[in-house]
């Protein structure tokens, strides 16, 4: 089922499809899987809202937000994200350290095809309990198909491996999409975090009563698009949302980016797990000696997680090479290859500087993690967002890039 609308689908569009997605199903308990509010454009919050309030009366309802690594939601943002319609009680924590089994590997000979003999590992497929309890009728997994720094283009069945999965599988993933490098796989499907992913589906999911939901979405401030709805099982569906989201959310620029400006919105950004997006989502836009000044109002700390929050602190944004001698010579970064990985998609490698202005994080912490601190109340004066549009702006004669919102976006060269 496929439904595309260059200006955005309707209320009522949206919700005849997702009527249209369970008719003839005879339901008595059914798991939905969105996001978290890191992706409060995604319009996910609102999907799984019209599907609550379609099935409420029919089936008991648990709602898990697939939070991978990322901290839990409040019932504030519980309520915006789901429009105030998903009761609480009905609201599950996916715990990625404590809640997962493990229900099969994919093969070390495997990995190493897909990722042209860089990891050699095998890995092994683990998942939240309740997907494979056999409690649940239908399991909707509803998600943004946007580009992705570890896998190429984000969700289908990222959102159970990574969203819903264990430390297993989500370091292994996060270090494979790394070693084989972030240029060759952003807003590309098959890469080979995507092919490992497509073999633990094909595998270990197959019999299970999943039905993906996937949006493609644009945002002008608040106002999200859902520009195309793409819900059931079969791929055709995500690779159909992936030509879709390569045309609204992949820029390509005619020259490279001497200064860019991007803001983090406070209620989406806290950390700089999520906020460095801005650098790794422009990098490949980036001149050579270009400045990057990101404007982080809601950034408080580094990690979504307290113990990656310590591994980034430890050791910093010190770039690529750096990140893996350090792999090497210490245990608690093998153990926790996300962190690894991380720090490598937050660093520039020494090609252009990073001004990061967080107020929050103050300029001694910000500095040690490998960045340049940039004075918030100076640098919001000069490139207010209020007044900044996306893309080229001149500020006081000099040509600057602004970004808005980088979640939503990849910005290279032609």
């Amino acid at each position: 089922m496929i439904y595309e609308q260059t200006e955005g689908l309707s209320q009522q569009q949206l919700e005849n499809a997702l009527a249209e997605s369970l008719k003839g199903r005879r339901l008595s308990r059914v798991l939905i899987l969105p996001p978290d509010f890191t992706r409060m454009y995604s319009g996910a919050g609102k999907l799984t809202a019209i599907y609550y309030d379609l099935l409420k009366d029919k089936a008991k309802i648990d709602v898990m937000p697939t939070l991978g690594t990322h901290v839990p939601m409040t019932k504030e943002e519980c309520d915006t994200f789901f429009e105030g319609r998903v009761r609480h009680e009905d609201l599950l924590v996916h715990n990625w350290r404590k809640d997962v089994v493990k229900i099969g590997e994919v093969p070390g000979e495997f990995v190493s095809e897909v990722s042209d003999g860089l990891v050699t590992d095998k890995i092994d497929v683990e998942v939240n309990k309740r997907i494979v309890s056999g409690d649940y009728d239908l399991i909707i997994s509803i998600g943004q198909v946007v580009p992705h720094e570890v896998v190429g283009m984000a969700n289908y069945s990222k959102n159970i491996f990574v969203g819903c999965g264990g430390a297993s599988m989500i370091n292994s993933s996060h270090m494979l999409g790394a070693f084989y490098g972030m240029e060759r796989v952003m807003g590309k499907d098959f890469s080979p975090v995507r092919k490992v992913f497509d073999y633990a589906e094909e595998h270990f999911l197959k019999n299970l009563p999943i039905l993906y939901v996937l949006t493609v979405t644009t945002n002008s401030g608040d106002e999200v698009k859902i520009r195309g709805l793409y819900i059931g099982r079969e791929r055709s569906n995500f690779e159909k949302a992936v030509g879709a989201s390569q045309t609204y959310n992949i820029n390509q620029l005619d020259k490279p980016i001497k200064k860019a400006v991007v803001f983090l919105d406070g209620r989406e950004f806290r950390s700089t797990w999520l906020g460095n997006k801005a650098i790794y989502r422009t990098r490949m836009a980036m001149a050579d000696g270009g400045e990057l000044i990101v404007l982080a109002p809601g950034v408080d700390k580094c990690g979504e997680d307290p113990e990656n929050d310590l591994l980034i602190k430890k050791y910093g944004y010190v770039g690529r090479e750096n990140v893996l001698k350090l792999v090497k010579e210490h245990a608690d970064l093998r153990e926790n290859l996300s962190v690894a990985a991380h720090l490598i998609h937050g660093s520039s490698d020494g090609r252009f500087n990073i001004t990061y202005a967080a107020p929050k994080l103050g300029k001694k912490l910000v500095e040690s993690i490998n960045f340049r601190y940039g004075d918030y109340d100076e640098l919001i004066q000069k490139y207010n967002p209020a007044v900044l549009k996306d893309g080229w702006n001149m500020v006081d004669g000099e040509e600057i890039f602004y970004v808005s919102n980088p979640a939503l976006g990849l910005w290279g060269l032609k």
